[in-house]
């Protein structure tokens, strides 16, 4: 009995745990990372963000930075002096945490004004997969701990409630 407790529990763990595995890593820009010359318009199309996933920011510090712009308006202005927060490390991870837009810029005076700002739009975790529009084969791709339309979290999801449903039985 109590070998039937831990395989239960072992169950329990791996459900968790892959959820939590699914969560898409993005690195801005793909292989290009974040610079003057990717189109973050194009490039975001083709991607899903969804709540769970993370931004990944990859560029030279001190010639780049990131901000997180407050709102559209500032976005569309390049109000980088706007700023809600600001990282210059070269290697910056952002958690969509829920659903909603968030803006981006780089706060090199000169580079937002030049394109070098991103809008991305979170949706809820369990949205479909299918980005906005296909991505063509000039758009760099995005690097991924898994693809967000993997099956599987909801079969674990299940299996561990019913897991834990048993451990009452006995």
């Amino acid at each position: 009995m109590e070998g039937m407790y831990q395989v239960l529990f072992a169950f329990v763990v791996v459900g968790l745990l892959t959820n939590k595995a699914l969560a898409t890593q993005h690195v801005v820009g793909g292989s290009q990372g974040w610079d003057e010359s990717t189109d973050y318009t194009k490039w975001a199309s083709a991607q899903t963000f969804k709540a769970g996933d993370q931004l990944v920011f990859k560029y030279t510090p001190g010639l780049h930075s990131v901000v997180e712009l407050p709102n559209e308006s500032a976005y569309k202005n390049c109000d980088v002096g706007s700023a809600l927060d600001s990282m210059n490390s070269g290697n910056n991870a952002v958690k969509l945490s829920k659903p909603g837009t968030r803006y981006f810029a780089c706060g090199t005076i000169g580079h937002c004004d030049s394109g070098m700002k991103l809008k991305v739009t979170t949706v809820s975790a369990d949205a479909s997969s299918s980005p906005g529009s296909t991505p063509s084969s000039s758009s760099p791709a995005s690097t991924s701990a898994a693809p967000a339309s993997f099956p599987f979290p909801s079969i674990f999801s299940m299996a561990s409630l019913l897991a834990i449903s048993m451990l009452f039985m006995f």
